[in-house]
């Protein structure tokens, strides 16, 4: 996921933390799948929320979620 979006690792795992991010987890090794598309379009959107309008992340996940 950090190669596709270029997002940092620890941003995603903040993200994903804070409910912005959706993702799947394996019971077992309790790894994290993100689904690929809906992941990847998410990032993009944060990014551009932060970029361009200024938000922040608690502006995005009380307006944009």
């Amino acid at each position: 996921m950090v190669q596709l979006s270029g997002v940092r690792y620890r941003t995603i795992k903040y993200y994903t933390e804070e409910g912005l991010v959706p993702f799947e987890q394996e019971d077992i090794r309790l790894t994290r799948r993100y689904p690929r598309v809906k992941a990847l379009e998410r990032l993009a959107g944060i990014k551009r929320l932060i970029e361009y309008q200024g938000l922040t992340i608690k502006e995005i996940k009380g307006n944009w979620l």
